[in-house]
């Protein structure tokens, strides 16, 4: 059934673009996120895992 279709639908190769596009695209929108985080933010998260440790540590000192 799956090839009937493809078979129908003539040339396929608007699903190549539609795909390239949409990998540009996701691409696109997650350097922007990255990118547009504070570096504050970024700092404040690879800072968790040790506050975390070190307050455990004071407590038990």
């Amino acid at each position: 059934m799956f090839k009937h279709i493809l078979a129908n639908a003539g040339n396929i190769n608007w699903m190549a673009i539609f795909a390239l596009i949409t990998f540009f695209l996701m691409f696109l929108i997650t350097l922007f996120v990255v990118f547009g985080k504070r570096k504050s933010y970024i700092e404040k998260m690879s800072n968790l895992p040790l506050e975390d440790s070190i307050s455990k540590q004071e407590e038990i000192n």
